[in-house]
């Protein structure tokens, strides 16, 4: 029976996978985001346990994902390929904030049986990293000033004036739903973009 299930669902997720991979379908986007949206978020909150991070790095995750349908194969269940990619993403997370953590050998599972891990903040970056934090900012800026409305104005809320989804949600009078969905767009154009600038990257 379980079995049986788990087939149904990996049948579900791979004609959805092809219908967004293959014929662009934007329901076929959401509907992968509206069924693993919420368990990616959890994953990602006992990683993180702060909700705001949590929340960007489901948008990163599903934003990474979506830009590499082609490589998921059904072998193995979407969810899992999904998860894979929602940990490397924090993994670059916890690279870029330049914090002191555990490898991964050494995350352990709790009495309840999550995982369980621990962090040491480093300190503050030197005169030579905020020379790169600055000029990283200054390419970004650029590249959102390429995208076209209304995804320009979302990226500007969400990560200048760093309003939460629900105030963004309320400043353009648009249902929550939406801002993810517009924010993961904008995100794969942003990409896009810097690829094509001279040495851009986000």
């Amino acid at each position: 029976m379980g079995n049986a299930a788990t087939n149904e669902r990996m049948d579900r997720d791979y004609q959805l996978v092809c219908a967004a991979r293959d014929a662009g379908s934007h329901k076929a986007y959401a509907d992968l985001m509206a069924i693993y949206r919420e368990p990616l978020y959890m994953l990602l909150l006992r990683m993180t346990h702060n909700t705001t991070t949590a929340s960007d790095l489901t948008v990163d995750t599903f934003s990474k994902a979506f830009c590499q349908l082609h490589r998921y194969a059904p072998t193995g269940t979407f969810s899992s390929w999904l998860y894979s990619i929602g940990i490397n993403t924090y993994i670059d997370y916890l690279r870029r904030r330049k914090m002191d953590t555990v490898s991964l050998g050494e995350l352990e599972r709790g009495a309840d049986g999550e995982f369980v891990e621990y962090q040491i903040p480093s300190g503050q970056p030197d005169p030579e990293e905020s020379l790169i934090r600055s000029e990283r900012d200054n390419a970004v800026r650029d590249v959102v000033a390429a995208l076209k409305q209304p995804y320009r104005e979302i990226v500007e809320l969400r990560y200048f004036e760093e309003l939460s989804y629900e105030q963004i949600a309320e400043r353009l009078d648009i249902p929550i739903g939406t801002v993810k969905i517009r924010l993961l767009r904008a995100k794969n154009l942003m990409q896009a973009i810097a690829s094509e600038q001279k040495g851009g990257a986000i």
